[in-house]
């Protein structure tokens, strides 16, 4: 069998961390950290899925025994970084910011050789990190196509009717159903917004996150929150508001826009219904 099997284990830890240089003055701090810019620390409930690749084992039935992957993770994450101030207590972060971008690149470049010492003549490969600090907030690190992605969320409620002016009524409540409702419907979305690029080696950040925020509110979010898609905004005059047609109109509106390289426009409809456009 030539297939590859990936799994995914999940660790979280607790630590504390801030934005803040003590070589530099306050306002060189303030300037490249902005609001989150601090000498004082806060802290974060992170959790790290850490995807490996390999062959089952056709005795055993596994890639690997999950256990031992434990055992790497609890010495060279947990023990780390749980309960920790990361910039005080990790050697590694007294000369770089704790940005989501720069601990996925530590826990990369630790775990891969921490893999190989593990495994030295079985084939698993670490293919995939992601680590979330917040639920509106994650990284992750694709290993095979060597490409960082940052994800931010935001919400908007709206309404809409779905309806195609092309169609008659007839077949329109037949395509539609209740979505047809000639009142209207309404949603809570979450619109997750994905970037792409490198961490910039001063501040460690792939993109200033007040700027993407502002962005994104300006174009999306405050455009669309608490109105009726179909009369109130423009853009989607003579349209079918189909969450299909919304994401798409997000992408159009954010691509060269938000300053960094737009990755992937998520939108959720529902908690079932997820719908996306990807750079290709």
């Amino acid at each position: 069998m030539g297939e590859l099997m990936k799994l995914t284990r999940r660790v979280t830890f607790s630590s504390g961390h801030r934005y803040w240089v003590p070589d530099w003055s306050e306002e060189r701090n303030r300037e490249v950290f902005g609001r989150w810019a601090s000498p004082y620390n806060h802290g974060h409930n992170y959790i790290l899925d850490v995807t490996a690749s390999g062959s089952v084992d056709p005795v055993n039935g596994m890639v690997v025994n999950i256990k031992r992957i434990d055992d790497v993770l609890k010495r060279d994450v947990i023990h780390v970084f749980d309960q920790r101030s990361i910039n005080d207590e990790v050697p590694a972060f007294r000369s770089q910011s704790s940005t989501l971008e720069n601990l996925l690149t530590y826990f990369a470049g630790t775990l891969i050789a921490a893999f190989a010492a593990e495994w030295p003549d079985q084939p698993i490969s670490l293919t995939h990190l992601r680590l979330e600090e917040m639920p509106t907030l994650w990284a992750e690190l694709d290993l095979q196509n060597d490409m960082m992605t940052l994800t931010r969320t935001y919400e908007f409620a709206a309404a809409h009717r779905l309806q195609a002016d092309a169609l008659p009524n007839i077949d329109n409540l037949a395509l539609y159903g209740k979505c047809n409702n000639p009142a209207g419907h309404g949603h809570n979305y979450v619109l997750e917004v994905t970037v792409e690029g490198r961490p910039d080696p001063v501040t460690g950040m792939m993109v200033d996150l007040g700027r993407l925020d502002a962005v994104v509110n300006a174009e999306v979010v405050d455009r669309y929150d608490h109105r009726n898609l179909n009369i109130d905004i423009p853009e989607f005059a003579g349209r079918v508001t189909t969450s299909e047609i919304v994401a798409q109109e997000i992408w159009d509106r954010l691509d060269g826009q938000v300053p960094a390289k737009l990755h992937r426009v998520r939108l959720w409809e529902t908690a079932r219904n997820a719908f996306e456009v990807t750079r290709s």
